[in-house]
């Protein structure tokens, strides 16, 4: 039987269906742009750079300049829902804790927790008390280190050290040859993964499939300053290269 929500009947604080979740706003949200698809009441949605202009709170919440742009403030009295390509939505709630979380699947969080720009590019960290809102490509899986995972498929990890990168030996040992002869190393998909040693929890979507961070081309844009114009061109002929042969 279909079931049809009004203001009194949408859950609060809570998942509408696995895919949408429904914020009781009493004051502010952090909401990514764009995941909003419907609101109740009294709210107003300002971006968090014009925000953090006026307000020297909102911009202590943000240590992260390449993605400032990408969020807003939601503030007022209602219920906000938001939702994100029909991936599964699902809360989270940190105490006094961090967790480090794939930047694009990021939808919301509480005022109460601050967000700073990982050492890993594409990720960021999320510090202190409150509730936030994560998409995944399908349920999320939960393992513990020693582990190493695909890096496409990774949605976060909490209470650990941030992963290193790990290379397939045989792969390494196929890409030293071949820049022996001048040539580049060919890829399989699965030669690169993070590894993850010491204690905590690994967050894993149940797919590979990601969605294009357009923060994460700013940044590596950003680094690109610090090549010179020779090692520019080289660069440039390189992802000419490997996009011909997608």
């Amino acid at each position: 039987m279909m079931q049809t929500y009004d203001v009194h009947t949408l859950p609060s604080n809570d998942n509408v269906n696995a895919y949408a979740f429904s914020i009781e706003l009493a004051g502010r949200w952090f909401v990514s742009k764009g995941a909003m698809i419907a609101y109740y009441g009294n709210v107003n949605f300002d971006g968090v750079a014009a925000w953090a202009s006026r307000d020297g709170f909102i911009a202590s919440r943000f240590s992260s300049p390449i993605y400032i742009q990408d969020w807003v403030v939601a503030e007022g009295q209602g219920k906000v829902i938001v939702a994100d390509r029909g991936f599964d939505v699902q809360s989270f709630d940190l105490e006094a804790g961090n967790l480090t979380l794939r930047a694009n699947n990021l939808l919301g969080f509480e005022t109460g927790l601050e967000l700073k720009q990982s050492i890993v590019p594409g990720f960021v960290t999320l510090i202190g008390t409150g509730k936030f809102l994560a998409s995944s490509n399908g349920p999320v899986i939960f393992v513990e280190p020693p582990f190493r995972a695909d890096p496409e498929a990774l949605l976060g990890w909490a209470d650990c050290p941030s992963p290193s990168h790990h290379y397939d030996a045989q792969w390494m040992s196929a890409s030293l040859g071949a820049m022996l002869q001048g040539m580049f190393g060919r890829e399989s998909g699965e030669e690169r993964q993070f590894d993850f040693t010491g204690e905590g929890t690994i967050l894993m979507q149940s797919s590979e499939t990601l969605r294009e961070d357009p923060a994460l081309m700013r940044l590596i844009e950003s680094q690109t300053s610090l090549l010179s114009t020779q090692q520019a061109g080289i660069l440039g002929q390189r992802l000419v290269a490997r996009a011909q042969q997608q």
